[in-house]
Formats: structure tokens, C-alpha cells, sequence
């Protein structure tokens, strides 16, 4: 016969094994619940490279895009929140900010997706889109360079900082494609408030494996 000490304790080991069984936390994808944001900007020529016959809005000939906003997306220290609600953007702000992403289809997938989780409105998420990524100074030699340009991430980095004083350290990071060999966007951070912040360490360590060799090319304009 059990004693009442020998339950117990079998009943304490059952606990921890349903504990341990459970599917981890969801992830909070409430409105306006997040650490800092990231503001996405894609090298277009890359972009292009694979994907210009899908998006001939932004990869038409003789546009000679170089980066451009992706989008401007609210993140946790590790992950990030998605699709937060369902709120829609009116055709006025459409029509203002039409020029803010290289082609209209990226705006509504942006705000649904990304916006709607920074709590903010409409009007208010596009604004500060727009505000932080007009006060980024892109460095001359990645504006719209005409011939290929090869760089390490350090001296990627670096010459952001040189064109923007004001940034954080390890607040521009290089994603890399193609196994480290192509520059794919530039990832900035920003405190909620909007100063530069450093990255995160989840987004550090992400770059660093996506552009693990020791220098990356970005392809030049077309």
C-alpha cells in the first residue's frame, strides 16, 4: 500500500513531465509589444539579380535603384512579433507615401505584416518609416555605384558610421546571400523612440553567419 509521502512525490514527478512536454510560450504578437526596431534596407541590384522578371515595377530597366526601403520592423531581443491586427491603410496615405517602398504591393505587405505590430497608426508608422529613412546618409561609394564594389563587413559598417557620426555602435549590420558572397540588404537599429541603438545579439550573430567570409561583393546598378 502507498504511503501518502511516495504519492506525493510521484505525483510532483508527473507535474514535471507534463511541464516539460508542453509546447513552449506562443510568441506575443500584440500591437505596440516589442524591444526595438530594425529598418530593412534591400540592395536592389541583388534583389533584381533573382527576382526581376517577378517585380517589374521595381526592376525595370533603367531605374538604377541601389537600396531601398524594405521596411521598418519591430523586433524582440530574440524574435519578432507578426501580423498584430487588422487594421487597413486608406487610399490617401497610399497615394502619399506611394513612393516610400519601390513598388505599392510592398507597402501593404509591409504595414500588415510589420506595421500593425508597432501599436502605432498608419499614418504614424509611415511617417517615422519615412523619417529614418531619409535621416540615414547612404555613404557615397554605395549610393549607385556603377561597377561592383567589394567590402569586408567591418569596413562595411565603418563607412556608415563615417557618413552618419550619430550612429550606435553595431547598429548597421550586412546580410549576405549566396553563401556570404553577395550583399542582400543593410539592417539599422533604432530604439522605440527612434535614436540609434545597437543591435541586438541574435541580429549580430545573424549577419555574421550570413556574410561569413571575410569580404562580400555588392553588385553594382543597372
Amino acid at each position: 500500500m502507498d504511503t501518502g509521502s511516495s504519492v506525493a512525490a510521484r505525483a510532483l514527478v508527473l507535474a514535471a513531465a507534463l511541464l516539460c512536454a508542453a509546447p513552449a510560450q506562443a510568441r506575443d504578437d500584440r500591437a505596440g509589444v516589442f524591444d526595438y526596431y530594425v529598418m530593412s534596407l534591400s540592395w536592389s541590384p541583388e534583389y533584381c539579380a533573382g527576382r526581376g522578371g517577378n517585380d517589374p515595377v521595381q526592376c525595370a530597366d533603367g531605374r538604377q535603384l541601389g537600396f531601398v526601403l524594405h521596411g521598418l520592423w519591430p523586433q524582440f531581443e530574440r524574435g519578432y512579433p507578426e501580423s498584430c491586427g487588422r487594421v487597413n491603410i486608406p487610399g490617401r496615405l497610399r497615394d502619399q507615401y506611394q513612393s516610400l517602398y519601390p513598388s505599392p504591393k510592398l507597402l501593404y505587405h509591409e504595414w500588415n505584416k510589420h506595421g500593425t505590430c508597432s501599436g502605432l497608426a498608419p499614418q504614424d508608422y509611415l511617417s517615422l518609416s519615412a523619417k529614418l529613412k531619409d535621416g540615414l546618409k547612404i555613404p557615397a561609394a554605395f549610393a549607385r555605384p556603377q561597377q561592383p564594389v567589394r567590402v569586408s563587413p567591418g569596413q562595411f559598417e565603418a563607412e556608415f558610421h563615417k557618413a552618419n557620426p550619430w550612429l550606435a555602435k553595431d547598429s548597421v549590420l550586412p546580410v549576405c546571400g549566396s553563401g556570404g558572397r553577395f550583399l542582400r540588404e543593410a539592417r539599422v537599429c533604432y530604439a522605440r523612440d527612434g535614436k540609434s541603438r545597437s543591435c541586438s545579439t541574435e541580429a549580430i550573430a545573424y549577419s555574421q553567419k550570413s556574410c561569413g567570409q571575410s569580404t562580400f561583393l555588392m553588385k553594382n546598378v543597372k
